[in-house]
């Protein structure tokens, strides 16, 4: 049976062969050359009292538009200026709005650490985000298998990325690599795309100690954030929660003022 993963993997499989064809690895590597390194995404994370990783996100396969008309220079500096510890960016334009020139306006206005959200499935994927000024990068388990896993995690140290690996099921336990930084759990199924952040309640004592936790989607209210915090998570992936709203940024300093 196809599901919304299975839609999204396939059409990423063409955008990739058709963004190989205009831009080359070579041009990439060689935009590479001039990038200064990025503030550390997981340094970032570590230092944060509250872990927030604020994201920009236009629409979702499961909501339809969410801020259609949003734009990285009224909300990248407001996430930065009240709080975020990371910025998550939305890449993928078919199912959620967002291309890469959005990663470079927002490399180009804040300091904070920037986390290149999109299915990657490719090294070439991988050459984009460090050229366009991201600090980490998402490998998700449940469109890779455990070498393409530990392949593109390991060209992805090469290049100076940090690693976030996003896990949803126990059964994915074994996607996690030497070369990942930072394992995530997704909260939302990427088949049905339904939401329950009892997942990662029920996967924080599985993922190795030495890993910093960070718990994904369908975060709502900073009690949630409280709860995580009890068990183990570093870091809280809000998107919707913030963009939903005519001010993001005011959002997420409120949200983050109730955490205090």
């Amino acid at each position: 049976m196809s599901t919304i993963l299975n839609k999204i993997i396939n059409c990423k499989r063409i955008e990739i062969e058709n963004s190989k064809s205009q831009i080359s690895i070579n041009d990439l590597e060689y935009k590479i050359r001039n990038i200064k390194k990025r503030q550390s995404f997981k340094e970032s994370l570590l230092k944060s009292s509250t872990g927030i990783i604020a994201e920009f996100k236009r629409r979702s396969p499961s909501k339809g538009w969410i801020f259609k008309e949003a734009k990285i220079e009224e909300i990248i500096p407001y996430y930065s200026i009240s709080g975020a510890s990371a910025i998550s960016i939305l890449t993928d334009t078919d199912f959620f709005g967002g291309n890469l020139q959005d990663l470079v306006k927002a490399e180009s206005i804040t300091q904070t650490p920037l986390l290149r959200k999109d299915f990657i499935m490719d090294e070439y994927q991988l050459y984009e985000a460090k050229a366009y000024g991201a600090s980490a990068i998402l490998l998700i388990a449940s469109a890779l298998t455990i070498e393409k896993t530990k392949e593109l995690a390991k060209k992805a140290k090469n290049l100076e990325l940090e690693v976030l690996l996003e896990l949803h099921y126990e059964n994915e336990l074994d996607h996690i690599n030497e070369w990942v930084d930072i394992v995530g759990i997704n909260n939302r199924n990427l088949k049905t795309f339904i939401t329950d952040v009892q997942i990662s309640f029920d996967l924080i004592n599985k993922i190795p100690s030495e890993f910093l936790k960070i718990s994904e989607s369908g975060i709502s209210s900073s009690q949630t954030v409280k709860d995580l915090m009890q068990v183990g998570y570093k870091g809280f992936l809000v998107g919707e929660n913030f963009m939903k709203t005519k001010d993001p940024g005011k959002s997420l300093r409120e949200f983050i003022e109730e955490l205090k």
